[in-house]
């Protein structure tokens, strides 16, 4: 009976040996997939901030997926007019004054990316939306400051933002 006891805890033992290197596999597997997916993520939001701030409405829209939204914006059409609209009105200001529009740089900081299951994420971060001075100078407006929190999905295997939220309630 005592030799029955021993047969059964060394096989336990084997069956938790054998397993372990299989975890550990998965577990290898899951760290570059979500290693694989932060850099996307960041590949994402750089498309994104650079189609905004050099008016780029098509790459912009093409950040989002097909019903996603910004704030109350939704659907890629949507956004698409939104981008052109807030063109042609620093174009229509920039006129007025007899100048050309300011260089617009939104810039994020202290992003963090939280995965809800493997093919949905919340990214929070810090914001400002800066714009540049008169030609030839240094000098900078910052227009405005906030946090966010974006809903992100995998779509055919992209990330993409379903969701940007830049004034959360919390």
């Amino acid at each position: 009976m005592k030799h029955a006891k021993l047969t059964a805890a060394a096989a336990i033992a084997a069956t938790l040996l054998l397993a372990a290197p299989a975890a550990s596999a998965a577990s290898e597997a899951d760290v570059l997939r979500e290693a694989r997916d932060r850099a996307q993520i960041d590949e994402l939001m750089w498309t994104y901030t650079r189609a905004i701030d050099t008016w780029n409405a098509d790459a912009y829209a093409q950040a989002f997926t097909p019903d996603g939204a910004f704030g109350a914006v939704k659907g890629r059409d949507a956004l698409r007019k939104m981008v052109l609209d807030l063109k042609k009105g620093a174009d229509e200001r920039a006129a007025k004054a007899g100048t050309k529009p300011p260089p617009m740089f939104h810039i994020e900081t202290n992003e963090h990316v939280e995965f809800t299951d493997p093919d949905h994420a919340r990214l929070y971060y810090y914001w400002l939306t800066v714009f540049g001075g008169p030609a030839g100078t240094l000098s900078t407006n910052v227009a405005a400051v906030g946090h966010g929190v974006d809903d992100l999905v995998r779509v055919d295997g992209k990330w993409l933002i379903q969701f940007r939220n830049v004034a959360p309630k919390d």
